[in-house]
């Protein structure tokens, strides 16, 4: 029977059944219901609808309707009703078209605009009537409802079954679940067990989840990983995050944990509903439960281990120092100023990059240009090695024992591990062989795959078995009794093991950092002394006095006569050209570089020399350089580089080398004409006349003996020389 809300402009539109599931699981095993959805088409059929007019849209099969983000089909659904093509929208009951009510009234008021229907399986609704949509929005309401108690049931199952410690989500890999309920046991593979304990032991040593890292890679082993639950066993090459996961997991320390990190809802950039997850502090955890299964290590060493990674990372005042870095300051990342409490910063000076410290502290809180103090690393490094040494003489003996039994034990340590790997490969290639060999003959297909995987195995097997031996070979040897001998020696002199070329900088630093907590470094303006403060990890404290190096004179300096030819050459020319000046005429640096525009410019700036200024030369207009001049003369800068060397011409230079100044006056310019005056006859005749050669004549010239000018009309552009017939001849000259 028809619905009377039904009428025929609702029949002329189409109709829309929309079908969803929340999770693909339900898509998959709730398939009754799935059935139940897609029969909705045959019910608009039976309510007046031609096939061809329903749409069935299923595009949000496996997807939540706690919100519309990420529903195309609930999207397209929406987009069709607001465009007024939709008669009635199909649902199996209200919570699949939407779980919450700000997407559910959006569509009720669309509905209601467009005259589009609503149906369940209950009846048809009308959006426009008020007792309709009263009951659709009750039936939203009751959905919401029904998703927060769902949640609500499911949450609290499960946050009383982890307070009790019996809610299993998977282990991290060194852990397998137990038969018994909740029961976490260690993994009985040798070779898991000692790659986890390997990270531990390592990083006691190092403490540094970088250095536990880096030695994985260079020693070449292989880190268990399962990829994800129920998975196999994989050996590949660590990476950092996994090493730091193992190190800070509570797991690992046989602790029970549940509700580490929460989840968060937030609005991004864009306006859209985003879900992140935040870690918590340990008092906000919700289940943590100790010594609830074996670990690896205990509780003890894992807030060790965890207050050690965040002092590497954020060391705290007046606490660690950080993780151990490069450079040769010892005291990096443990001294502090004595004046203001700031960590000490490290610096490194000079052509040998001696180390030093200094506090911007003053800097930083009053503004001004200056640190607190600026001081030598060298010194104060001794002085703190020399303490340290003499505290620990004590525990020499013992140290040195120790480093007797790691000698002898620590490689066996790491050659168990390749020993492992040898059987874990020697195990995966019979695992093959049994599988190659289980199949049937003439099933080829399976065989040759088995076959390859057979092969793979053996060369694995091969190349672990390779490498145990090549290691077992570079093993060290046993200590004998002289060398035992020699190890206990060097244990009663702490100084030669401190100065040996074995000993780096990182094992120095180690060694500080083992024993000393802060070292306060206070050094007063203008005295040549330091004092200094150990804080001791016990919490004594001991002071000692440091002499500073007084500052010496500067024997190295630029010689005095290229600092007053700078002088000199500063007045007429910029920085560039004086650097070029001083190159050619083979002058050098203090430290024996050539000169360029920088070093110049420091050079000057050292002595207080005024630099070029163009503008303040604009008043001597007479002096132009020989591109000027040639302009002014109208001829070609060879040529007036030619007369300058024939004395035609006069010019200055401030030094050999130097760019040449002519000055340009009014006695000068009689010298250009356009016609040569009486008296005044060519080069050649000149020559003819007196009896000399030409260079004997420009040498007159140059002395003002002889007169010249230059012709610079027609085509017999040259100079002409006045000769008086009277003038005496060369050889009359001698007589």
């Amino acid at each position: 029977m028809t619905d009377s809300r039904i009428t025929s402009l609702h029949l002329q539109r189409r109709a829309m059944v929309y079908i969803r599931q929340s999770t693909p699981s339900q898509v998959e095993n709730h398939r009754e219901s799935t059935r139940r959805q897609y029969a909705l088409a045959e019910r608009a059929r039976d309510l007046g609808w031609h096939a061809d007019q329903v749409a069935v849209i299923d595009e949000d099969l496996g997807l939540s309707g706690a919100c519309a983000d990420g529903r195309s089909g609930f999207a397209h659904m929406t987009s069709e009703v607001a465009l007024g093509g939709v008669g009635i929208l199909l649902g199996l009951e209200v919570s699949r078209l939407a779980r919450n009510n700000t997407d559910w009234y959006k569509l009720l008021d669309l509905c209601g605009y467009t005259d589009t229907l609503i149906g369940d399986a209950d009846g048809i609704y009308d959006p426009k009537l008020f007792n309709d949509r009263l009951l659709l929005g009750l039936k939203g309401t009751f959905s919401e409802a029904e998703l927060h108690i769902l949640r609500a049931r499911l949450d609290g199952g499960i946050r009383n079954k982890a307070a009790r410690g019996e809610l299993y989500r998977g282990q991290p890999i060194g852990f397998v679940r137990g038969d018994a309920n909740a029961e976490i046991l260690i993994d009985p593979d040798e070779a898991i067990q000692a790659a986890i304990r390997s990270v531990f032991e390592r990083f006691a040593e190092f403490g540094s989840v970088r250095r536990v890292w880096s030695w994985f890679m260079s020693e070449g082993l292989d880190f268990p990983v399962r990829r994800h639950l129920g998975a196999d066993v994989a050996w590949i090459p660590p990476s950092y995050a996994t090493i730091h996961q193992v190190l800070t997991n509570p797991v690992y320390a046989g602790a029970y944990v549940y509700g580490k990190t929460r989840r968060e809802r937030h609005v991004d950039a864009a306006g859209a509903v985003r879900t992140r997850s935040r870690k918590l502090p340990r008092s906000e955890w919700s289940v943590l439960i100790h010594d609830h299964h074996p670990g690896y290590i205990d509780w003890q060493t894992h807030e060790a281990i965890l207050e050690r990674i965040a002092g590497n990372a954020r060391p705290r005042p007046h606490g660690g120092g950080g993780a151990v870095r490069e450079g040769t300051a010892l005291l990096q990342g443990i001294a502090t100023c004595g004046r203001c409490g700031r960590r000490l910063r490290t610096h490194y000076r000079g052509r040998t990059s001696s180390p030093g410290y200094h506090c911007r502290g003053r800097t930083l809180v009053e503004g001004r240009h200056e640190s607190c103090l600026t001081i030598g690393a060298v010194q104060i490094d001794q002085a703190v090695a020399a303490a340290v040494l003499e505290a620990i003489r004590p525990a020499s003996l013992e140290a040195a024992l120790l480093a007797a039994e790691q000698i002898e034990t620590g490689y066996e340590q790491d050659l168990e591990q390749w020993r492992l790997a040898v059987e874990r490969a020697r195990y995966d290639a019979e695992r093959a062989e049994r599988r190659y060999r289980a199949v049937e003959p003439e099933n080829r297909l399976v065989g040759r795959g088995l076959e390859a995987e057979w092969e793979r195995s053996l060369v694995a097997l091969e190349d672990a078995q390779g490498e145990l031996e090549r290691r077992a070979r570079d093993r060290p040897r046993q200590l004998t009794d002289a060398e035992r001998a020699a190890i206990l020696a060097l244990g009663n002199d702490l100084q030669r093991a401190w100065n040996a070329s074995g000993t780096t900088i990182r094992d120095r630093k180690e060694l500080l950092r083992t024993v000393l907590e802060e070292v306060i470094v206070t050094a007063p303006r203008g005295e040549c002394r330091a004092h200094l403060t150990l804080r001791w990890c016990g919490g004594l404290f001991t002071e000692a006095e440091v002499e500073r190096p007084r500052k010496r004179q500067a024997t190295i300096r630029t010689d005095d006569d290229t600092i007053d030819l700078l002088r000199r050459l500063a007045q007429f020319h910029p920085d560039d050209v004086i650097a070029g000046i001083l190159n050619r005429q083979g002058k050098t640096t203090a430290y024996g570089h050539r000169f360029d525009k920088t070093r110049v410019r420091n050079l000057r700036n050292h002595w207080k020399i005024q630099r070029f200024d163009p503008a303040t030369r604009a008043a001597d207009a007479e002096l132009v350089t020989v591109k000027r001049a040639a302009e002014i003369l109208g001829v070609a800068p060879s040529t007036v580089h030619r007369w300058l060397n024939d004395g035609f011409i006069d010019g200055e230079q401030t030094t050999p080398g130097a760019p040449w100044r002519i000055r340009i006056t009014e006695a000068f310019r009689p010298k250009f004409m356009e016609q040569a005056p009486p008296d005044y006859v060519p080069m050649r005749e000149a020559v003819r006349r007196l009896g000399v050669s030409r260079q004997t004549v420009l040498q007159r010239v140059k002395h003002g003996a002889l007169e010249a000018v230059h012709i610079r009309a027609g085509r017999k552009k040259a100079l002409r020389i006045k000769v008086v017939d009277d003038q005496p001849r060369l050889f009359e000259q001698l007589e």
